[in-house]
């Protein structure tokens, strides 16, 4: 089971069945689930069976990988099948008795086309008119007629394109199913008695600790517990540089190991690795129908009907108006049959999406479905969460300014001996950017809530605290006022040290902006999308963060409420409004957007399960690549309708007028099939 044609047969078969509740098919992974009523599981295996497939049941551990694809088989009969439709033809044009490429035309249709009559006459006994049954009409009709080197080529020619195509729609599909293989089976493990020793990374819990050689891959994720080495972690987040780790930082399953060994602490087993949830993401949104799919799916219900009537019309109406010889139209009638064939048509949507996820997850995208891969093409607004999402989401020192010109470093190393003690984020931000070596022991030390700390040091009182704590004791001076303000309008948080009788120095603290983030609102305008800043920060702070990302609009002061309300009304009919945050906290504007876009995913279930595009790396350059790739999507999914109907209705044309053969019913048919796949593959190289 790999293709549409054999989906909508089965799909047709098992949904008569009063005992199956529903169908949920992956072309990917070549798996069926069925859910039936108890004791039913045997009449749903026979209808299978009676439909020509060898169903075999997944159990658990075969569930994730699939199916392995099912041999083509030798080529030889094929090609001892043409050399005979090539004799059938050089005996008809050498004028031999008719026996002769009778009997050639037989031999060839024997060895290749038995397989397409099989599968021809189970769709024609089930009610469906596909491309098997059609050829199977077409082929014996031309032997009826005793186009005997016809019936043969036409055969020959179509289960070569079969093949052909076959192993085309292979490529989008080793393009997911190479993503299974990323991760080793085998990994290195801890044991009691101290040693090591490679066991199935399914078998391995979390919490076991695991090592990884140089060079290898890295089996499950986990946290580093000792070593030091460089990480390439493109195959989950797409970056191109390696990643230092060291102790505490975090390692994932399927990224390749650099020069040095690393010993991690296993946090998941292999079946939740971010790989693992990834292949997960990506197999339900291929199952899923896009809204162009289901448009072609609708299409070709109404479409192949109507062009068997047609062909029915054509081979008997002429005929009884006398019009012409039952030989001709019938032929025509049968040529028609197999130009108008939607395989095509069918085929152009599912390679195109499937080809679109998969490139966009090498690049570290992962997209929940057709529908928001489709959707990205109609962004006219991205709304973005402040901290994490362009800002790093922890507070820097980024002004260090002594008013005690007589010692500043003195100053520096108070101020860093108080903000050592507090474990305030910003206190924490003031003590890391001084960095002024050992702290001076503080006595005494208290902290002031809403305000800041207050100590002694070396015997004499001093304090570190916001604007409000130095102008409630009386140190502002107009000068000083006038500093904090120009430093608060930049969106900074300011904190001072004094003693008794002065302020000493003051330390402006801000989140700063990501280094890629002006260039990702760039890239943004550069696609006619505008930008918008949705912030419970201060009004201030998020108009300076917004200045400097080059954003159009910013919000601050804002409830969830609030920005689900702001986020609603950016839509306008048409269009698309998408919405960037860390999946959770900003879950009510994420819902309400048309595609929600989650940072932060590397590693985070709720990221993954709940947006609609993950961006694995944390990077806003990713968003407006999203679109671009949108956009080539929708632009192959248009020209691929084009190219299956334009194609179809040229050579209709052409047949009713009499100039149509059917040789170019075939190259009609398996020609637009194998350029519109083609087509579709062209998104993996993006």
């Amino acid at each position: 089971m790999d293709c549409p044609t054999e989906e909508a047969l089965i799909r047709k078969a098992l949904s008569a069945l009063p005992a199956v509740r529903s169908l949920d098919f992956n072309l990917m992974r070549r798996v069926l689930t069925v859910v039936h009523a108890p004791d039913a599981l045997e009449s749903i295996l026979r209808a299978i069976r009676d439909l020509g497939f060898t169903p075999e049941q997944a159990g658990e551990a075969a569930a994730p990988a699939g199916m392995a694809p099912e041999a083509p088989g030798p080529w030889w009969p094929l090609a001892a099948s043409g050399a005979a439709a090539l004799a059938a033809e050089a005996a008809h044009w050498a004028e031999a008795p008719w026996a002769v490429p009778a009997v050639l035309a037989v031999l060839a249709i024997a060895g290749c086309g038995l397989g397409t009559y099989r599968k021809g006459w189970t769709a024609l006994r089930h009610g469906q008119m596909n491309i098997n049954a059609l050829m199977s009409i077409a082929v014996t009709g031309a032997l009826v007629l005793g186009q005997w080197a016809e019936a043969a080529m036409v055969m020959v020619l179509f289960t070569l394109a079969e093949r052909i195509e076959a192993r085309s729609l292979d490529r989008a599909r080793r393009a997911v199913q190479g993503l299974l293989r990323l991760a080793p089976e085998r990994a290195s493990v801890r044991q009691a008695d101290g040693g090591w020793r490679d066991v199935p990374a399914r078998d391995v819990s979390p919490g076991a600790l695991v090592r990884v050689r140089p060079g290898e891959r890295i089996a499950l994720d986990g946290r580093v517990e000792s070593g030091r080495s460089a990480v390439d972690q493109s195959p989950i987040t797409g970056e191109s540089l390696p990643v230092d780790k060291t102790a505490g930082d975090p390692v994932y399953a399927g990224t390749i190991n650099g020069a040095g060994e690393l010993q991690y602490r296993a946090l998941a087993a292999a079946g939740d690795s971010t790989l693992a949830r990834i292949i997960r993401a990506i197999e339900s949104a291929q199952s899923a129908r896009a809204p162009t799919q289901r448009f072609v799916d609708r299409f070709a219900r109404v479409y192949t009907p109507l062009v068997v009537l047609l062909a029915v019309a054509i081979a008997v109406l002429p005929p009884l108006l006398g019009l012409g010889g039952w030989h001709d139209w019938i032929y025509k009638a049968l040529v028609l049959l197999v130009i108008a064939c939607p395989c095509a048509l069918v085929i152009s949507t599912p390679v195109s999406i499937v080809s679109g996820l998969a490139a966009a997850a090498r690049h570290g995208v992962l997209v929940k479905g057709g529908v928001h891969l489709e959707q990205g093409r109609l962004l006219r607004w991205i709304a973005l969460d402040k901290t994490g999402t362009v800002t790093h989401g922890r507070p820097v020192l980024t002004d260090a300014l002594a008013l005690d010109a007589a010692d500043p470093a003195r100053s520096h190393a108070l101020a860093a001996a108080l903000a050592a003690r507090s474990d305030h984020p910003v206190s924490r931000a003031v003590a890391q950017g001084l960095d002024a070596g050992p702290a001076a022991p503080v006595e005494a030390f208290e902290a002031l809530a809403g305000r800041g700390t207050r100590g002694l040091v070396d015997g004499r009182p001093h304090l570190l605290g916001n604007h409000r704590l130095i102008h409630e004791r009386g140190l502002c001076s107009p000068d000083l006022e006038a500093r904090l303000e120009a430093l608060e309008r930049q969106g900074k948080t300011v904190v001072l040290l004094a003693d008794e009788h002065r302020a000493l120095a003051l330390y402006a603290v801000a989140d700063t902006i990501k280094p890629d983030s002006a260039a990702a609102i760039q890239a943004l305008h550069a696609l006619g999308v505008r930008t918008a800043m949705l912030s419970g920060d201060n009004p201030h702070t998020v108009a300076a963060i917004a200045a400097q990302a080059g954003i159009d609009r910013a919000e601050g002061d804002l409830l969830p409420e609030d920005k689900l309300r702001i986020v609603g009304g950016l839509a306008v009919p048409g269009t698309a409004v998408g919405m960037v945050g860390d999946g959770i906290n900003d879950a009510p504007a994420l819902a309400r957007a048309d595609v929600g876009f989650a940072m932060g995913a590397m590693g985070t279930d709720a990221a993954i399960e709940t947006a609609d595009v993950a961006l694995m790396d944390d990077d806003l350059r990713k968003i407006p690549w999203f679109i671009r790739l949108s956009r080539a999507t929708h632009r192959i999914l248009v020209q691929n309708i084009a190219i299956a109907l334009g194609i179809k209705a040229v050579f209709l044309v052409l047949t009713v007028a009499g100039l149509g053969t059917l040789w170019m019913a075939v190259f009609a048919d398996v020609g637009a099939s194998l350029l519109v796949v083609g087509n579709g593959l062209r998104l993996l190289r993006r």
